[in-house]
C-alpha cells in the first residue's frame, strides 16, 4: 500500500468537495474544504517527501467559466513536481500531450474513453497512441446501482453501463498503466469505505490500483489494507489535516510505510 495524495481543482479553488454532490450547471458543489493555498503549494509539500503518483483532479467542465481558472492551477502544481503528479478531469487525445509536456507523469481519463456509456476502444486507441499505456491512467470512479458498481463519467454525474468486474479489469489493463477508482457515494464524507468494492479491487492486483472514498480514520486505513489484501493505494482527502481533517498527514505516512 502506497499513500497516493490529491489535488482538487473547482471554480479555480483547491478544495475538498462531496463527491456525489458536484453539479456542471451553476458550478455547484457541497464544499468540505476551500484553501487559501494555491496548488503548487500541495505539489511543493508532497516533493519534499517524494511521494509521487498523487493525482490532480479538474473538476469544472471544459465550457465552464471556472475551467481556465482551474486548468491554471493544475499547471503551477505540474510545474512544481514534474513528474510527480498524475493530472485528470477534461483530458482528450487531443490535449493529453499538452498535460504530460506540462509535466504530468500520467492523465487520467475517465468520459473520453466511456462514451455513451460504454468503452469507447476507437478514443482509447487514439488516447494510447498519444500518451503510450505507461503513461496512462484510466479512471474507473463508480457507484452503486442494485446489487453492482458501475463506472460513472462526466465528474461523476452520469451512470455508464460498463460495470466494476473482474473481467473489465482484465480487459483495461492492456491499455493503463494504473487505475484510479473512487468510491463516489463515499466521496468527500469520511465515514468509511466500500467494502465489497475494495475486496473486488484487492483480490484482482495486476497493476496499481488506487482507492479514494470514505477514508476517515485510522480504523478505515486498517479495514482497507485488510481487505484490499495489501493491494490497493490509497487517497484520503476531506479526513487528512492538510484539507481540514483530523488525521495527522504525517501519522498517514507513518502508519502506511509500516503495513
Amino acid at each position: 500500500m502506497e499513500f497516493r495524495p490529491c489535488i482538487d481543482i473547482h471554480n479555480g479553488k483547491v478544495k475538498q468537495i462531496v463527491g456525489g454532490s458536484l453539479r456542471d450547471e451553476g458550478n455547484q458543489a457541497k464544499e468540505n474544504f476551500v484553501s487559501a493555498q494555491d496548488a503548487s503549494f500541495y505539489a511543493d509539500f508532497y516533493k519534499k517527501d517524494g511521494i509521487r503518483g498523487g493525482h490532480i483532479i479538474l473538476l469544472n467542465a471544459a465550457d465552464s467559466e471556472y475551467y481556465e481558472a482551474t486548468k491554471e492551477q493544475a499547471m503551477l502544481a505540474l510545474a512544481a513536481y514534474p513528474g510527480g503528479l498524475q493530472v485528470g478531469g477534461g483530458i482528450t487525445a487531443d490535449n493529453a500531450a499538452e498535460f504530460l509536456e506540462a509535466g504530468a507523469s500520467h492523465v487520467i481519463v475517465t468520459s473520453y474513453v466511456f462514451k455513451n456509456g460504454r468503452i469507447h476502444y476507437e478514443n482509447l486507441k487514439k488516447l494510447l497512441a498519444v500518451t503510450g499505456k505507461e503513461h496512462l491512467v484510466l479512471d474507473l470512479s463508480c457507484r452503486k446501482k442494485g446489487d453492482d458498481y458501475y463506472i460513472v463519467t462526466d465528474r461523476w454525474q452520469k451512470f455508464t453501463e460498463e460495470k466494476v468486474t473482474i473481467e473489465l479489469l482484465d480487459e483495461l489493463e492492456a491499455y493503463a498503466d494504473e487505475f484510479l477508482i473512487h468510491a463516489v457515494d463515499v466521496e468527500g464524507k469520511a465515514s468509511g469505505i466500500e467494502k465489497e468494492l475494495v475486496e473486488l479491487l484487492g483480490g484482482w492486483g495486476k497493476i496499481p490500483v488506487t482507492y479514494a472514498g470514505g477514508v476517515g480514520c485510522f480504523e478505515h486505513l486498517r479495514q482497507l489494507c485488510q481487505w484490499g489484501q495489501g493491494n490497493l493505494n490509497v487517497t484520503i482527502g476531506s479526513a487528512l489535516d492538510l484539507f481540514g481533517g483530523t488525521m495527522t498527514y504525517e501519522e498517514v505516512l507513518a502508519y502506511i510505510r509500516e503495513v
